[in-house]
């Protein structure tokens, strides 16, 4: 009794902390990460060593179910974007008619997807921080050298293990929850928890990332998404505001439906002007 007593205030204390102070909190996890790997570097090598068969590769990367579980990851990534260009598509071709939702949702889910996974994780990381992936290391059957955690090389050329791009793109399917309806949150927030779980885990144990390149691919992507939150919902700019967008993307569209229309009168006069000197 005495020790679950002592413990809920504690863990309400951290929730509490989390709650309030979100980005604080996750730049707490990402140092308390990186330190974590830095003091015990070996730790990277023993986690993937599990998945590894001693003899230059990691079966699980063959197995038809946790490859297809793979490009199911991919395709949901895909899906979730497309949907979200298309929302602010029809608002465009169909501008007298009212947008879907609230045009932040799309633009909110967008521009995290191009500045985390896709900017800072992809361009910047992956391209430029060089450290192989553990199946490339002489350590797992490769011939490069085992290359720490924030320490940048140029062991690899490109597309390289620090950090994790499905790990930061999984994480990054959390931006459905800040923006779907308050009762759906909870179960969607498991959901996808568990899909992250799935597909980052799956990364590992294909040889193809070191425990620490997803854990920090999490903190960094969530950092990304809370400071993007931060700025469209909660500092919202004037240009931002939803009846600011939804005129802002009614104007686009009327000019767009007008442009179109006049290129295509200006092309069948075109045609019928050239069909006519065949007659």
């Amino acid at each position: 009794m005495v020790q679950n007593g002592t413990k809920s205030p504690i863990l309400k204390k951290i929730t509490s902390f989390c709650c309030e102070r979100p980005i604080t909190a996750v730049s707490a996890y990402i140092l308390i990460v990186s330190a974590i790997f830095l003091i015990f570097p070996a730790l990277d090598i023993w986690v993937s060593s599990f998945f590894y068969n001693g003899e230059g590769s990691f079966p699980v990367s063959k197995d038809p179910f946790w490859r297809s579980v793979r490009y199911f990851g991919i395709y949901i990534f895909q899906w979730v974007a497309g949907l979200a260009v298309l929302v602010l598509l029809i608002k465009l071709a169909l501008p007298k008619l009212k947008a879907l939702m609230d045009l932040r949702h799309p633009i909110f889910v967008l521009s995290t997807l191009i500045l985390g996974p896709g900017i800072i994780v992809n361009l910047l990381f992956k391209n430029q921080w060089g450290r192989p992936r553990p199946r490339q290391t002489d350590i797992f059957g490769g011939d490069l050298p085992f290359i720490g955690v924030w320490q940048p090389t140029n062991t690899c050329d490109s597309n390289c293990s620090f950090v994790s791009g499905e790990g930061s793109a999984s994480i990054w399917l959390l931006t459905l929850v800040f923006i779907a309806p308050k009762p759906l949150r909870a179960p969607l927030a498991a959901a996808i928890g568990t899909l992250v779980l799935v597909l980052s885990a799956n990364r590992v144990a294909f040889g193809g990332h070191y425990f620490s390149d997803t854990l920090l691919s999490w903190g960094i992507t969530m950092l990304v998404i809370l400071a993007v939150y931060q700025y469209l919902y909660q500092r919202t700019p004037t240009w931002a505001q939803p009846d600011n967008l939804e005129t802002s993307f009614t104007k686009a569209g009327n000019w767009l439906s007008t442009k179109i229309s006049t290129t295509t009168c200006w092309c069948a006069k075109g045609v019928k002007s050239f069909v006519r000197k065949f007659k």
